[in-house]
């Protein structure tokens, strides 16, 4: 009988793995969907610059706001029923943004898109965070390099239906109907509501008081646990600003500071992303092998000495190079962060998660325009080395990581 629970829990967990799996590639999916047709949005709509700025606010505004209410909505819905929800309305969004026809409509629409797109990051990461325990060792940073996939994959398919003139609606309704069937399907594996109270939580230090109860809050947990959550936002805003530079700002600093022409321009960030989807892949041997903390340490060392060479070089070859180590570098930041916040005694996995994703995207979307205004008085050189100081201060806080609960030494699922 033993041996049979064995095996029906190696089953769940191989299931659930998989549909995890598919719920980080769709959303990666989902996110870059729409990016290449936006000239083309902006073409039909007749929007200026300014005006696609303001529209362009809708999906950060959305995600913001989800986040902020995904710990209560998973406590009460469950995070395998809240990640197929979000994604299925993800990849309804997709219908409305492709019709737009002003810009109220598609601010509209890109505000549920980035609702969307925010309340399914938070539960998929609690999914994740489940698996992680039920394998013991960890899978978080592979599940985010799918994420990476989905992301290189909807930037190649729209290229090309760009390019062979397919008209932006119909490419878009096609899309949704796509991503709706496969997150209806490919997460039907995903675990049930017994995953959102993690198996097997690390034993609270003496004094510290137990503060799971019915999941719904991180406001209950400890004292040790919510400075936890702050320090561990910290890290994710750090490694987020320089995300949301090298996205906004390497090709503009490539074309316009260093003379390269547009195509050598994108070569800084497709370097950055290549680099991190590698770094996911292979990282969570790495943090298997050497810990979550010394990985850390050395990667963001890594993408301080990196970035911060390539800028002081000032030749375009050696800042692309620079760009490519930030993004292997700070790869398995936010796998690891996620994994932590889920982790941590006395706080639910989606409450934490939901906790730490809000500070991180805050450094996401306000990091770029923060260093757009520092250009303005020093110069995009010089503003670009924020992110060489944030990644710096990543070392100084690593720790953090390390003192939450590590997955479970299990040996139900598949190794």
């Amino acid at each position: 009988m033993a041996a049979d629970k064995i095996t029906e829990e190696r089953a769940v967990f191989g299931r659930a793995r998989l549909a995890v799996t598919v719920a980080f590639a769709a959303h990666g999916l989902l996110a870059a969907a729409w990016v290449v047709r936006i000239p083309q949005i902006k073409d039909h709509l007749g929007l200026s610059e300014g005006s696609l700025g303001v529209a362009l606010l809708g999906a950060p505004v959305g995600v913001v706001l989800a986040v902020r209410l995904a710990g209560r909505i998973i406590a009460r819905r469950g995070s395998r029923a809240t990640t197929i929800a979000a994604g299925v309305a993800g990849a309804a969004s997709l219908v409305p943004l492709g019709l737009a026809w002003n810009l109220g409509a598609l601010i509209g629409a890109l505000l549920l898109l980035g609702a969307s797109l925010g309340l399914m990051d938070v539960a998929m990461n609690a999914q994740g965070v489940a698996v992680e325990r039920g394998y013991g060792r960890p899978l978080m940073s592979g599940l985010h390099g799918w994420y990476s996939i989905g992301t290189l994959l909807a930037a190649l398919v729209g290229s090309g239906v760009a390019y062979a003139g397919v008209p932006v609606p119909l490419h878009l309704s096609a899309a949704a109907v796509v991503l709706a069937v496969l997150i209806v399907a490919g997460c039907r594996g995903l675990l049930d509501r017994s995953a959102d109270v993690l198996p097997e939580p690390r034993p609270h230090p003496p004094g510290e008081q137990d503060a799971v109860g019915d999941g719904a809050e991180t406001g209950a947990a400890a004292p040790s646990s919510r400075w936890l959550l702050a320090l561990l936002g910290i890290i994710g805003l750090c490694s987020f600003v320089g995300e949301g530079a090298m996205a906004d700002w390497s090709a503009i600093y490539l074309r316009d500071h260093l003379g390269t022409g547009p195509g050598f321009a994108g070569l800084g960030y497709a370097g950055c992303a290549i680099a991190m989807t590698a770094g996911r892949f292979a990282g969570d041997r790495v943090v298997a092998r050497f810990g979550p903390v010394p990985v850390l340490r050395a990667g963001s060392l890594i993408a301080a000495l990196g970035l911060g060479t390539g800028l002081a070089a000032g030749h375009p070859a050696a800042a692309v190079a620079g760009f490519t180590v930030f993004g292997l570098g700070v790869a398995v930041v936010a796998p690891v962060t996620f994994s932590a916040a889920g982790n941590l005694p006395g706080v639910p996995a989606a409450a934490g998660i939901s906790r730490v994703t809000g500070v991180g995207y805050l450094g996401l979307l306000g990091g770029p325009p923060v260093i757009g205004f520092i250009a303005q008085g020093v110069g995009l050189q010089w503003a670009l080395a924020v992110p060489v100081g944030l990644v710096g201060l990543i070392v100084l806080l690593a720790p953090a990581t390390g003192t939450a609960a590590a997955p479970a030494d299990r040996p139900a699922a598949p190794r």
